[in-house]
Parts: C-alpha cells; sequence; structure tokens
C-alpha cells in the first residue's frame, strides 16, 4: 500500500500537466534527487531534519538527507502555463512518504505581472523554490538552526509576482495567501490558516540580496495540553489568580499567531561563494517563545570542486513564568502546592525552549563531477544547549555531536 501511494504521488504531476495537454501537446518532464549516507558519534540522540519523527545516531542512515523528485511543466500558451512537482522523502513518519509539493497554473499577465494559484513553495527563504534540490545548493542540506524555525513548506493559494528591471538591477516583489498542513515530528497534522508571505528581492550580477515577512495562524491537536490548559483555567477561577489563565492560555494550541521576518544575501563572483540569512521567528501568544537565527556560508571554487565552512546559530527564549509564588490571602492550603505545580510546568516548558539553541559548524567539498551531477562530503559540529535541535534524546545526552554525511546530488 505505502509503495502504490509513493508512485501515485510521483505519477501526480504528468497528471496535473496532461489534464492541461492537447492531443498534439507535450509535457516538459524534469526531476532531481539525491541519495545520501548520513552517521553521528552518538547513541543518546538522534539528528534529523525539520519535521522528521526519526533520525540518524552511530548507524549509518540514507533516510535523513535522501530525497527523490519528479516535475511535469505544460506550456499551454505564451501566457498560461501548469506546474506539477511530486517529492519523496523522510518527513512526519518513520519511513519514506510521497507528497504532492507544487500543483500550480501560472498566469503571464504582462511582462511585469503574473500571478499563480493552487499549491506552491512557501517563500520563505532565499532557497524556497529549491531547498529540496541538492543540486542547485552548495551545502548538504541548508542550515537547520535556520529553516527549522519555519515548518510551512507549501502553501495553498495564490500569489502575485512584479518583477521590474531597473538599469542592471532586477527588483521582484512577490506576496502569498492561503493555507497548509503538515505532519508534525511524531505528532498530529498541524493545520495554517491566514497564512501570508511578502518578499523583495533585488538582483545585481552576482549579488542577490532578499527581505521577507511571513505568518499564519497554526493550530494542532494535543490531548495534553488541552487538559493542562483546563487545569490552569480551572485553578484561576478557583483562587483569584488571573495569572495562572494567563499562563495557562500560552498553552492552548488552537490559532496562535505565527510571524517569520528573514533577510538573505548571496554572491557568486570569481570563484566566491557567500550565502548568509538572518531571521527572527515569533509566537507572542504561545510557549513556544521567539527564535532569532542565522548562518554565514562561504566558499571558493577551484574548477569542480567547492570547498565551504557554515557557521550557524539558533538562539531560542521561552516565556517568562508569571505565575505568583505566593497565593492570595485567605487562600486554601491545596492553593500552594497547586502553584507550586504549575508553576514547575511552566518553568520546565521554558527551559526545554531555551534548551532548542545551538551552534553548528560545518566543512564540507562539493565535486561535479559529472554533468548534473555532484558528489558532496560534509561535517557538522554541533553544539546544542540542553537538547538542541535532537530528537528522541535519551536521559545523560550531552553535546557535542559530530554529524557526517556523503551524497550524490542529480538532476534530470
Amino acid at each position: 500500500m505505502k509503495t502504490r501511494f509513493i508512485v501515485v504521488a510521483l505519477a501526480l504531476p504528468f497528471a496535473v500537466a496532461s489534464a492541461f495537454a492537447q492531443d498534439n501537446n507535450t509535457v516538459r518532464i524534469s526531476g532531481f534527487g539525491t541519495g545520501a549516507l548520513t552517521f553521528a558519534d552518538t547513541d543518546q540522540a538522534e539528528f534529523a531534519r525539520s519535521n522528521q519523527s526519526s533520525g540518524v545516531k552511530k548507524d549509518p542512515r540514507t533516510g535523513v538527507d535522501s530525497n527523490l523528485g519528479l516535475q511535469a511543466d505544460y506550456t499551454v500558451n505564451s501566457w498560461l502555463s501548469v506546474t506539477g512537482q511530486g517529492l519523496v522523502r523522510k518527513d512526519g513518519e518513520d519511513s519514506f512518504g510521497a507528497e504532492l509539493s507544487w500543483a500550480f497554473v501560472k498566469a503571464k499577465l504582462s511582462d511585469n505581472l503574473s500571478i499563480r494559484v493552487g499549491r506552491m513553495a512557501m517563500p520563505a527563504f532565499m532557497i524556497s523554490e529549491y531547498r529540496n534540490v541538492g543540486y542547485a545548493n552548495t551545502f548538504l542540506r541548508p542550515p537547520q538552526e535556520l529553516y527549522s524555525q519555519m515548518p510551512l513548506n507549501n502553501i495553498d493559494g495564490a500569489d502575485i509576482t512584479w518583477q521590474q528591471q531597473y538599469a542592471d538591477t532586477t527588483v521582484t516583489a512577490t506576496a502569498a495567501y492561503g493555507r497548509s498542513e503538515f505532519k508534525t515530528s511524531g505528532g498530529p497534522t498541524a493545520k495554517s490558516r491566514d497564512q501570508y508571505a511578502l518578499n523583495l528581492t533585488a538582483e545585481h550580477g552576482p549579488f542577490i540580496v532578499r527581505v521577507g515577512r511571513s505568518g499564519t495562524k497554526l493550530s494542532s491537536e494535543s490531548a495534553q495540553l488541552d487538559a493542562a490548559v483546563i487545569t490552569f483555567n480551572n485553578t484561576a477561577a478557583a483562587f483569584n489568580i488571573p495569572q495562572v489563565a494567563d499562563m495557562g492560555n500560552l498553552l492552548n494550541t488552537k490559532d496562535r499567531k505565527y510571524t517569520f521576518t528573514s533577510a538573505g544575501l548571496s554572491m557568486d563572483w570569481n570563484n566566491i561563494v557567500v550565502l548568509t540569512e538572518y531571521a527572527k521567528r515569533t509566537m507572542p501568544d504561545s510557549f513556544l517563545g521567539s527564535a532569532k537565527s542565522f548562518y554565514v556560508m562561504g566558499g571558493y571554487r577551484f574548477g569542480k570542486f567547492l570547498p565551504y565552512y557554515t557557521r550557524a546559530k539558533v538562539m531560542s527564549k521561552g516565556v517568562t513564568n508569571t505565575i505568583p509564588g505566593t497565593c492570595p490571602a485567605g487562600s486554601p492550603f491545596v492553593c500552594a502546592p497547586t502553584l507550586a505545580a504549575l508553576s514547575g510546568l511552566m518553568n520546565t516548558l521554558t527551559t526545554a525552549i531555551d534548551g532548542t539553541s545551538q551552534t553548528t559548524d560545518s566543512i564540507g567539498v562539493r565535486w561535479d563531477f559529472m554533468t548534473s551531477a555532484a558528489l558532496k562530503v560534509q561535517i557538522d559540529r554541533i553544539k546544542p544547549q540542553g537538547n538542541g535541535q535532537f530528537i528522541n534524546v535519551q536521559p545523560g545526552f550531552k553535546g557535542p555531536v559530530t554529524v557526517g554525511a556523503v551524497a550524490i546530488d542529480f538532476v534530470f
């Protein structure tokens, strides 16, 4: 059944495009993929990409960094086209699964203006359109510290793009609106509504500068947190302590406001390759708090070889616990231990969020050994604060951790 689903999902791009094609028309087929082997030097935690429910420990595994994508493009006429893309990878489940990552119709309204309707990539990063195409990127994988802060890969809705040439500079502005859903790491499906993205990009020769703002309202299911909210609210009402209700509201998982502000710069000049991004993620009405993250990648091209170094960091900040340490005068005896228990829970959550901070130093090399294929080797030295971005952490885990990977990226 799983194999059948993967085959069907990969075939969907062809079906989407072919539905618009006439008997004498052709569909342009392309694809990409990565075959990778990843390993770590610890058995007390697993290294994984964002939203993956399982990762890798000491035993090498293929699932963390491997994927396969197929894309179909059909040009209806000079102003209308259809695109579909299917992707197989490990995501929210502990196995390879397939998804329809793109499925949209694009209309070119003028030389400067176009719109797309359907499912598109969420334009939150410098490399949003090709973040899953390893061959299009220098590093083996996008830095987890920054790319894990925006869990939305796609947007189901519409976007509009305006592009204008000013002398030798091309300016592009994009606005998108819609909704989406995604499988959380080892958890339920999260849903996003009122999802939006605003981007402004300027390209001048080998330089690209981008700024963007995106956001949404996120909802997910959690019986444990729902029960905790009830407990906080009942305690607040019983002892007349509104701060407890305020803290309880932060545990609510319905329609939580989520914003992501980012900026980036890339350069490919005289064999020097530079890519950097900075982002700030905020959830003002959630215990998940906020995070600031960045990475800087630099490399130099020697013929077919491109060695590079990346420094990435995420600084997470949980919410401030405002539950008072004492009960109002005349409160029953049970008030004090109840407050202590609820305050302890909030402190534990805050410590856990703060503990997702980490720093990674990576060295790697890319070898373009043949047309449309590249071999990459990358070593990461990860220094987590607490558990960092690792998953399935066992008691006694402590960094730093070394992660290694060898991958072949290809396009066709």
